[in-house]
């Protein structure tokens, strides 16, 4: 939704052109990472059932995370594999 806005410009540090023409996978994207959080929530809802679930969802944010952050920029492995595999870890803790 922000993504050709001077918010998601700035986060992403994008201009004005290449925003707009990458807006459509941007959504695509935006997609995926809703049925990620929807998954996370699923889990969470679940007794010990949603343990194996948040096991899952977590491990493909923190793949996710660590192939962004190699290929596309290291800060993605803060923003995103770090806290999911913090998460992982505490999961696994219980």
């Amino acid at each position: 939704f922000f993504w050709d806005k001077p918010l998601g410009r700035k986060t992403f540090n994008l201009t004005a052109d290449y925003a707009k023409a990458s807006k459509k996978l941007a959504a695509n994207q935006g997609l995926y990472n809703g049925f990620l959080a929807a998954g996370l929530v699923w889990g969470l809802l679940l007794d010990s059932e949603g343990i194996a679930i948040l096991l899952f969802f977590l491990s493909c944010i923190v793949i996710a995370g660590i192939y962004g952050g190699f290929t596309v920029n290291k800060r993605i492995l803060f923003v995103q594999a770090f806290p999911a595999a913090l998460a992982l870890g505490l999961l696994l803790l219980l």
